[in-house]
Protein backbone atom coordinates (compact mmCIF):
# COMPACT_ATOMS: atom_id res chain seq x y z
CA UNK A 1 0.00 0.00 0.00
CA UNK A 2 1.18 3.60 -0.44
CA UNK A 3 0.52 4.49 3.20
CA UNK A 4 1.88 3.84 6.67
CA UNK A 5 0.21 3.53 10.06
CA UNK A 6 -3.42 3.96 9.08
CA UNK A 7 -4.92 2.03 11.99
CA UNK A 8 -6.68 -1.31 12.00
CA UNK A 9 -8.61 0.06 14.98
CA UNK A 10 -8.81 3.85 15.44
CA UNK A 11 -6.92 4.75 18.59
CA UNK A 12 -5.16 1.39 18.63
CA UNK A 13 -1.58 0.27 18.06
CA UNK A 14 -2.04 -2.14 15.11
CA UNK A 15 -0.50 0.40 12.76
CA UNK A 16 2.08 -0.73 10.22
CA UNK A 17 4.22 0.61 7.41
CA UNK A 18 3.06 -1.06 4.19
CA UNK A 19 5.12 0.93 1.70
CA UNK A 20 7.10 -2.11 0.59
CA UNK A 21 6.87 -5.07 -1.77
CA UNK A 22 6.21 -8.27 0.18
CA UNK A 23 7.38 -11.27 -1.83
CA UNK A 24 4.34 -13.26 -0.71
CA UNK A 25 1.78 -10.57 -1.48
CA UNK A 26 3.38 -9.78 -4.83
CA UNK A 27 3.33 -13.45 -5.80
CA UNK A 28 -0.32 -13.72 -4.76
CA UNK A 29 -1.02 -10.64 -6.86
CA UNK A 30 0.28 -12.51 -9.89
CA UNK A 31 -2.62 -14.97 -9.51
CA UNK A 32 -5.08 -12.24 -10.39
CA UNK A 33 -2.91 -10.71 -13.09
CA UNK A 34 -2.30 -14.08 -14.75
CA UNK A 35 -6.02 -14.78 -14.74
CA UNK A 36 -6.60 -11.55 -16.67
CA UNK A 37 -3.76 -12.17 -19.11
CA UNK A 38 -1.25 -9.66 -17.68
CA UNK A 39 1.77 -11.90 -18.16
CA UNK A 40 4.25 -9.05 -18.60
CA UNK A 41 3.79 -8.02 -14.98
CA UNK A 42 4.72 -11.51 -13.83
CA UNK A 43 7.79 -11.39 -16.08
CA UNK A 44 8.82 -8.10 -14.47
CA UNK A 45 8.21 -9.40 -10.94
CA UNK A 46 10.32 -12.52 -11.52
CA UNK A 47 13.04 -10.37 -13.09
CA UNK A 48 13.02 -8.19 -9.96
CA UNK A 49 13.43 -11.24 -7.72
CA UNK A 50 16.20 -12.49 -9.98
CA UNK A 51 17.96 -9.14 -9.65
CA UNK A 52 17.72 -9.38 -5.87
CA UNK A 53 19.08 -12.94 -5.86
CA UNK A 54 22.06 -12.02 -8.02
CA UNK A 55 22.81 -8.97 -5.91
CA UNK A 56 22.67 -10.88 -2.62
CA UNK A 57 24.26 -14.18 -3.74
CA UNK A 58 27.49 -15.26 -2.03
CA UNK A 59 30.52 -13.68 -3.65
CA UNK A 60 31.72 -15.63 -6.66
CA UNK A 61 28.85 -18.09 -6.65
CA UNK A 62 26.96 -16.91 -9.72
CA UNK A 63 23.86 -18.59 -11.04
CA UNK A 64 25.51 -21.98 -11.08
CA UNK A 65 25.44 -22.03 -7.29
CA UNK A 66 22.30 -24.13 -7.33
CA UNK A 67 20.58 -23.56 -4.03
CA UNK A 68 22.87 -20.71 -2.92
CA UNK A 69 21.03 -17.45 -2.52
CA UNK A 70 18.22 -16.16 -0.39
CA UNK A 71 14.97 -14.25 -0.63
CA UNK A 72 14.05 -11.45 1.73
CA UNK A 73 10.56 -11.23 3.20
CA UNK A 74 10.01 -7.78 1.73
CA UNK A 75 11.84 -5.18 -0.32
CA UNK A 76 11.72 -1.44 -0.69
CA UNK A 77 11.25 -0.17 -4.23
CA UNK A 78 15.00 0.40 -4.45
CA UNK A 79 15.69 -3.20 -3.42
CA UNK A 80 16.65 -2.48 0.19
CA UNK A 81 15.58 -5.19 2.62
CA UNK A 82 17.17 -4.19 5.93
CA UNK A 83 14.06 -2.27 6.92
CA UNK A 84 14.33 -1.77 10.66
CA UNK A 85 11.16 -0.51 12.27
CA UNK A 86 11.15 2.80 14.13
CA UNK A 87 8.41 4.99 15.60
CA UNK A 88 7.89 8.69 14.94
CA UNK A 89 7.17 9.72 18.50
CA UNK A 90 6.45 13.36 17.61
CA UNK A 91 3.36 12.34 15.61
CA UNK A 92 0.06 11.51 17.29
CA UNK A 93 -1.14 9.29 14.46
CA UNK A 94 -4.37 9.12 12.51
CA UNK A 95 -7.23 9.70 14.97
CA UNK A 96 -4.77 9.34 17.81
CA UNK A 97 -3.53 5.94 16.66
CA UNK A 98 0.06 5.56 17.73
CA UNK A 99 2.75 4.60 17.18
CA UNK A 100 3.36 5.91 13.68
CA UNK A 101 5.81 3.40 12.25
CA UNK A 102 8.48 3.68 9.57
CA UNK A 103 10.01 0.43 8.38
CA UNK A 104 8.61 -2.98 9.20
CA UNK A 105 9.89 -5.41 11.82
CA UNK A 106 8.75 -8.36 9.72
CA UNK A 107 11.76 -7.91 7.45
CA UNK A 108 13.92 -10.33 9.45
CA UNK A 109 11.25 -12.83 10.51
CA UNK A 110 11.18 -16.49 9.52
CA UNK A 111 8.18 -16.84 7.20
CA UNK A 112 8.33 -20.17 5.46
CA UNK A 113 5.26 -19.72 3.28
CA UNK A 114 6.98 -17.30 0.91
CA UNK A 115 8.86 -20.05 -0.92
CA UNK A 116 5.70 -21.76 -2.12
CA UNK A 117 4.18 -18.52 -3.34
CA UNK A 118 7.24 -17.82 -5.48
CA UNK A 119 7.43 -21.29 -7.03
CA UNK A 120 3.70 -21.32 -7.71
CA UNK A 121 4.04 -17.94 -9.40
CA UNK A 122 6.76 -19.35 -11.66
CA UNK A 123 4.64 -22.43 -12.36
CA UNK A 124 1.67 -20.31 -13.44
CA UNK A 125 3.98 -18.19 -15.57
CA UNK A 126 5.62 -21.24 -17.17
CA UNK A 127 2.29 -22.45 -18.50
CA UNK A 128 2.36 -19.53 -20.94
CA UNK A 129 6.02 -19.88 -21.90
CA UNK A 130 7.99 -22.28 -24.06
CA UNK A 131 10.98 -22.11 -21.73
CA UNK A 132 12.16 -20.48 -18.53
CA UNK A 133 15.26 -18.34 -18.31
CA UNK A 134 18.32 -19.67 -16.53
CA UNK A 135 17.83 -17.08 -13.81
CA UNK A 136 14.18 -18.07 -13.24
CA UNK A 137 15.22 -21.71 -12.92
CA UNK A 138 17.78 -20.61 -10.33
CA UNK A 139 15.02 -18.75 -8.48
CA UNK A 140 12.96 -21.95 -8.36
CA UNK A 141 15.89 -24.00 -7.07
CA UNK A 142 16.64 -21.45 -4.35
CA UNK A 143 12.99 -21.31 -3.25
CA UNK A 144 12.41 -25.08 -3.24
CA UNK A 145 15.64 -25.92 -1.46
CA UNK A 146 14.97 -23.19 1.09
CA UNK A 147 11.53 -24.67 1.77
CA UNK A 148 12.96 -28.16 2.18
CA UNK A 149 15.54 -26.93 4.68
CA UNK A 150 13.04 -25.24 6.98
CA UNK A 151 9.63 -26.88 6.58
CA UNK A 152 9.89 -28.84 9.84
CA UNK A 153 10.71 -25.70 11.84
CA UNK A 154 8.27 -23.22 13.44
CA UNK A 155 7.98 -19.74 11.97
CA UNK A 156 6.01 -16.49 12.27
CA UNK A 157 3.59 -17.41 9.53
CA UNK A 158 1.67 -15.50 6.91
CA UNK A 159 0.33 -13.09 9.54
CA UNK A 160 3.80 -12.20 10.80
CA UNK A 161 2.89 -12.76 14.44
CA UNK A 162 5.09 -11.11 17.01
CA UNK A 163 4.43 -13.78 19.61
CA UNK A 164 6.17 -17.15 19.75
CA UNK A 165 6.94 -19.00 16.49
CA UNK A 166 4.57 -21.88 15.77
CA UNK A 167 4.25 -24.79 13.37
CA UNK A 168 1.67 -22.95 11.31
CA UNK A 169 -0.33 -25.23 9.06
CA UNK A 170 -0.33 -22.87 6.10
CA UNK A 171 3.44 -22.47 6.27
CA UNK A 172 3.79 -26.24 5.93
CA UNK A 173 1.25 -26.32 3.11
CA UNK A 174 3.11 -23.63 1.20
CA UNK A 175 6.36 -25.56 1.63
CA UNK A 176 4.46 -28.46 0.05
CA UNK A 177 3.46 -26.11 -2.77
CA UNK A 178 7.13 -25.24 -3.30
CA UNK A 179 8.10 -28.91 -3.59
CA UNK A 180 5.03 -29.91 -5.61
CA UNK A 181 5.27 -27.13 -8.19
CA UNK A 182 9.03 -27.44 -8.21
CA UNK A 183 8.73 -31.13 -9.09
CA UNK A 184 6.31 -30.30 -11.90
CA UNK A 185 8.64 -27.63 -13.28
CA UNK A 186 11.67 -29.92 -13.03
CA UNK A 187 9.80 -32.63 -14.92
CA UNK A 188 8.87 -30.14 -17.64
CA UNK A 189 12.56 -29.31 -18.03
CA UNK A 190 13.60 -32.96 -18.11
CA UNK A 191 15.42 -32.69 -14.77
CA UNK A 192 14.41 -36.12 -13.52
CA UNK A 193 16.75 -36.11 -10.51
CA UNK A 194 15.29 -32.98 -8.97
CA UNK A 195 11.77 -33.92 -10.03
CA UNK A 196 12.01 -37.22 -8.18
CA UNK A 197 13.62 -35.78 -5.06
CA UNK A 198 11.24 -32.86 -4.80
CA UNK A 199 8.23 -35.14 -5.38
CA UNK A 200 9.30 -37.36 -2.48
CA UNK A 201 9.67 -34.28 -0.30
CA UNK A 202 6.24 -33.01 -1.33
CA UNK A 203 4.67 -36.33 -0.40
CA UNK A 204 6.39 -36.27 3.00
CA UNK A 205 5.20 -32.74 3.78
CA UNK A 206 1.67 -33.53 2.61
CA UNK A 207 1.47 -36.54 4.91
CA UNK A 208 2.84 -34.53 7.83
CA UNK A 209 0.21 -31.80 7.41
CA UNK A 210 -2.61 -34.33 7.13
CA UNK A 211 -1.41 -36.01 10.33
CA UNK A 212 -0.51 -33.03 12.50
CA UNK A 213 -2.47 -30.12 11.01
CA UNK A 214 -5.87 -31.79 11.28
CA UNK A 215 -7.79 -31.19 14.49
CA UNK A 216 -10.07 -33.44 16.50
CA UNK A 217 -13.12 -32.04 14.68
CA UNK A 218 -11.85 -33.23 11.31
CA UNK A 219 -10.80 -29.82 10.06
CA UNK A 220 -7.43 -28.17 9.66
CA UNK A 221 -6.17 -25.89 12.40
CA UNK A 222 -4.11 -22.72 12.67
CA UNK A 223 -1.01 -24.58 13.83
CA UNK A 224 -0.05 -28.04 15.03
CA UNK A 225 -0.67 -27.36 18.73
CA UNK A 226 -4.16 -25.86 18.68
CA UNK A 227 -7.76 -26.47 17.66
CA UNK A 228 -8.16 -22.82 16.61
CA UNK A 229 -9.16 -21.86 13.09
CA UNK A 230 -7.31 -19.44 10.85
CA UNK A 231 -8.45 -17.68 7.69
CA UNK A 232 -5.22 -18.65 5.93
CA UNK A 233 -6.63 -22.19 5.75
CA UNK A 234 -8.95 -20.89 3.02
CA UNK A 235 -5.93 -21.08 0.73
CA UNK A 236 -5.82 -24.89 0.94
CA UNK A 237 -8.43 -25.43 -1.79
CA UNK A 238 -6.96 -22.60 -3.85
CA UNK A 239 -3.50 -24.21 -3.97
CA UNK A 240 -5.02 -27.66 -4.63
CA UNK A 241 -3.71 -29.22 -1.44
CA UNK A 242 -6.68 -31.62 -1.49
CA UNK A 243 -9.53 -32.21 -3.95
CA UNK A 244 -12.43 -29.77 -3.42
CA UNK A 245 -14.78 -32.60 -2.41
CA UNK A 246 -12.45 -33.89 0.32
CA UNK A 247 -14.48 -33.84 3.56
CA UNK A 248 -11.56 -32.40 5.55
CA UNK A 249 -11.26 -29.49 3.17
CA UNK A 250 -14.98 -28.87 3.03
CA UNK A 251 -15.25 -28.97 6.83
CA UNK A 252 -12.43 -26.44 7.13
CA UNK A 253 -13.92 -23.94 4.69
CA UNK A 254 -17.38 -24.16 6.22
CA UNK A 255 -15.97 -23.86 9.74
CA UNK A 256 -14.20 -20.63 8.81
CA UNK A 257 -17.37 -19.35 7.16
CA UNK A 258 -19.52 -20.16 10.19
CA UNK A 259 -17.17 -19.63 13.13
CA UNK A 260 -14.49 -17.12 12.11
CA UNK A 261 -16.74 -14.37 10.79
CA UNK A 262 -18.59 -11.34 12.07
CA UNK A 263 -21.70 -10.68 10.00
CA UNK A 264 -20.18 -12.82 7.19
CA UNK A 265 -16.90 -10.89 7.15
CA UNK A 266 -13.82 -13.02 7.85
CA UNK A 267 -11.43 -12.47 10.74
CA UNK A 268 -7.83 -13.61 10.31
CA UNK A 269 -8.04 -15.41 13.65
CA UNK A 270 -9.49 -14.87 17.09
CA UNK A 271 -7.11 -12.33 18.60
CA UNK A 272 -7.97 -13.49 22.11
CA UNK A 273 -6.80 -17.02 21.26
CA UNK A 274 -3.73 -16.20 19.15
CA UNK A 275 -0.43 -14.97 20.53
CA UNK A 276 0.37 -12.34 17.91
CA UNK A 277 2.27 -10.08 20.29
CA UNK A 278 -0.53 -7.51 20.56
CA UNK A 279 -3.50 -7.26 22.89
CA UNK A 280 -5.98 -5.26 20.82
CA UNK A 281 -8.75 -6.32 18.42
CA UNK A 282 -8.83 -5.75 14.68
CA UNK A 283 -11.45 -5.55 11.96
CA UNK A 284 -12.33 -8.21 9.43
CA UNK A 285 -9.60 -8.85 6.88
CA UNK A 286 -11.01 -8.08 3.44
CA UNK A 287 -8.54 -10.25 1.55
CA UNK A 288 -9.67 -13.21 3.67
CA UNK A 289 -13.32 -12.46 2.93
CA UNK A 290 -12.55 -12.62 -0.78
CA UNK A 291 -10.59 -15.84 -0.18
CA UNK A 292 -13.73 -17.25 1.41
CA UNK A 293 -15.68 -16.40 -1.73
CA UNK A 294 -13.15 -18.34 -3.82
CA UNK A 295 -13.03 -21.26 -1.39
CA UNK A 296 -16.84 -21.53 -1.23
CA UNK A 297 -16.98 -21.58 -5.02
CA UNK A 298 -14.30 -24.29 -5.08
CA UNK A 299 -16.28 -26.61 -2.78
CA UNK A 300 -19.53 -26.14 -4.67
CA UNK A 301 -21.22 -23.56 -2.42
CA UNK A 302 -21.80 -21.29 -5.40
CA UNK A 303 -24.88 -19.43 -4.18
CA UNK A 304 -23.25 -18.65 -0.85
CA UNK A 305 -20.10 -17.51 -2.64
CA UNK A 306 -22.11 -15.23 -4.91
CA UNK A 307 -23.98 -13.68 -2.00
CA UNK A 308 -20.81 -12.85 -0.10
CA UNK A 309 -19.09 -11.60 -3.24
CA UNK A 310 -21.96 -9.21 -4.00
CA UNK A 311 -21.84 -7.87 -0.46
CA UNK A 312 -18.09 -7.29 -0.61
CA UNK A 313 -18.32 -5.55 -3.96
CA UNK A 314 -20.96 -3.24 -2.53
CA UNK A 315 -18.60 -2.35 0.33
CA UNK A 316 -16.02 -0.70 -1.93
CA UNK A 317 -15.15 2.95 -1.40
CA UNK A 318 -16.70 5.56 -3.74
CA UNK A 319 -13.62 5.11 -5.95
CA UNK A 320 -14.01 1.32 -5.98
CA UNK A 321 -11.01 0.78 -3.71
CA UNK A 322 -10.41 -1.18 -0.52
CA UNK A 323 -8.25 -0.85 2.55
CA UNK A 324 -6.78 -3.83 4.35
CA UNK A 325 -9.78 -4.34 6.62
CA UNK A 326 -13.47 -3.55 7.02
CA UNK A 327 -15.44 -2.89 10.17
CA UNK A 328 -18.17 -5.50 9.63
CA UNK A 329 -20.68 -3.48 11.66
CA UNK A 330 -20.19 -0.04 10.11
CA UNK A 331 -18.60 -0.84 6.74
CA UNK A 332 -15.74 1.55 7.47
CA UNK A 333 -12.45 0.77 5.78
CA UNK A 334 -9.59 0.26 8.23
CA UNK A 335 -5.83 -0.06 7.87
CA UNK A 336 -3.58 1.06 5.06
CA UNK A 337 -5.35 2.22 1.90
CA UNK A 338 -5.58 1.15 -0.81
CA UNK A 339 -4.05 -2.28 -0.29
CA UNK A 340 -2.96 -4.19 -3.37
CA UNK A 341 -3.59 -7.71 -2.08
CA UNK A 342 -7.26 -6.99 -1.38
CA UNK A 343 -7.90 -5.99 -4.97
CA UNK A 344 -6.17 -9.03 -6.44
CA UNK A 345 -8.15 -11.28 -4.09
CA UNK A 346 -11.25 -9.54 -5.43
CA UNK A 347 -10.30 -10.43 -9.00
CA UNK A 348 -9.80 -14.08 -8.12
CA UNK A 349 -13.05 -14.21 -6.16
CA UNK A 350 -15.12 -12.78 -9.00
CA UNK A 351 -13.53 -15.17 -11.49
CA UNK A 352 -14.21 -18.13 -9.19
CA UNK A 353 -17.87 -17.19 -8.90
CA UNK A 354 -18.29 -16.59 -12.63
CA UNK A 355 -16.66 -19.89 -13.53
CA UNK A 356 -18.65 -21.81 -10.91
CA UNK A 357 -21.91 -20.34 -12.18
CA UNK A 358 -20.98 -21.12 -15.77
CA UNK A 359 -20.10 -24.69 -14.81
CA UNK A 360 -23.54 -25.17 -13.28
CA UNK A 361 -25.41 -24.03 -16.38
CA UNK A 362 -27.27 -26.74 -18.31
CA UNK A 363 -25.26 -28.05 -21.22
CA UNK A 364 -22.00 -26.54 -19.98
CA UNK A 365 -18.93 -28.43 -21.14
CA UNK A 366 -15.73 -28.22 -19.09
Amino acid sequence: APTTSLPEQPGGSRNWDYRFAWVRDSAFAMWGLHALGFDAEAEDFLAFLGDMLERDAPAGSGRTAGEDGSLAILYAVNGAHQLAETSLEHLSGYEGSSPVRVGNGAYDQDQHDIFGTVVDCVYQHARNRDALSERTVWLVVVAVESALRVWREPDRGIWEVRGEPRNFTLSKVMCWVAADRGALLAALRGDSVRASRWRRAADEIHADVCEHGLGAKGRFTQHYDTEELDASLLLLPLVRFLPPDDPRLRATVLAVADELTVDQMVLRYRTEATDDGLDQPEGSFTTCSFWLVSALAEIGETARARGLCDRLLAAASPLGLYAEELDPLTGRHLGNFPQALTHLALINAVLHVVRAEQASEPGHRA
